[in-house]
């Protein structure tokens, strides 16, 4: 049975319990600047930078060199513009050894509208990939989608065109050949996750949806693997690592949310300190 691990306490310090390169996926969604101050004290955007990278420091040292980190996160605005707090990260933890790998995009289906006088409502996050080499674990086929619905229509009537590779007209150097998509039923997703927000809380201002850690453990790491959640949050990391076959690190500041999470872990048997 897959082991799950918590630490009641500031990730600063609970990080250093946990062993060098021992980590094979970090996935974990940091308050963001001006939030959750009455559970986490909330980090102003101009102070953010300064308090996330000894965080950032500890995640690269437990990480492995086949590992992955995934970082949900968003800037915010302020005086009417977004701030640049997030872009400021990256270049830092750049310069400190990280690899901005790739950046996907989270579209929440089920963000309703809204209006401010200078901008709208937030319908997408980002999910930042951070690594420490260039060839890192990454199992493609293993969050494959259906090729679609368009599929047979297409290929029943392939033109000449279609059976050689299709220059693109605007120069760009891109191009297609229609044909080695027969045979196919499942092809590689893009960068863009569609999926709504959680909608029950359980207990925490803003969790997790379950599908978000789970695709990129399903992605990212293989069973008995190790997966961090630095800020764990209601636990949505922890039951979706178990639930795949992997083990999971978990640790959490605020009282409340710790014991909450220990007690349904240990109700279901999951739960090793």
């Amino acid at each position: 049975m897959p082991i799950a691990t918590l630490f009641l306490g500031d990730c600063r310090e609970e990080l250093r319990q946990v062993q060098s390169e021992s980590v094979d996926l970090i996935v974990t969604s940091p308050p963001y600047a001006n939030r959750r101050a009455s559970s986490y004290g909330g980090v102003k955007p101009d102070a953010y930078v300064g308090w996330f990278l000894p965080i950032a420091d500890e995640l690269q040292r437990v990480l492995k060199p086949s590992g992955t980190f995934m970082l949900n996160i968003k800037e915010c605005a302020v005086n009417g513009e977004r701030h640049t707090y997030v872009i400021e990260l990256i270049l830092e933890m750049r310069k400190r050894g990280w690899l901005w790998t790739e950046e996907f995009m989270w579209h929440k289906k089920n963000s309703y509208p809204g209006k401010w006088p200078n901008r709208f409502r937030d319908s997408w996050e980002r999910l930042l990939q951070f690594n420490k080499n260039r060839k890192f674990k990454m199992n493609q086929e293993a969050v494959m989608v259906p090729v679609g619905d368009w599929y047979e229509n297409r290929m029943r009537n392939l033109s000449e065109t279609d059976r050689v590779r299709d220059e693109s007209k605007v120069g760009s150097g891109f191009g297609k050949k229609v044909e080695n998509w027969i045979g196919r039923d499942m092809v590689y997703p893009t960068n863009v996750l569609h999926g709504a927000t959680e909608c029950n809380n359980r207990s925490h201002s803003a969790a997790f949806p379950y599908w978000l850690p789970e695709w990129f453990i399903d992605l990212f790491t293989d069973p008995s693997d190790l997966v961090l959640d630095p800020f764990i949050g209601s636990g949505t990391t922890a039951f979706a690592a178990i639930d795949k076959g992997r083990n999971v690190i978990g640790i959490e500041m605020y009282e409340p949310y710790y014991l909450n999470l220990k007690q349904k872990l240990e109700q279901e048997l999951r739960l090793a300190i």
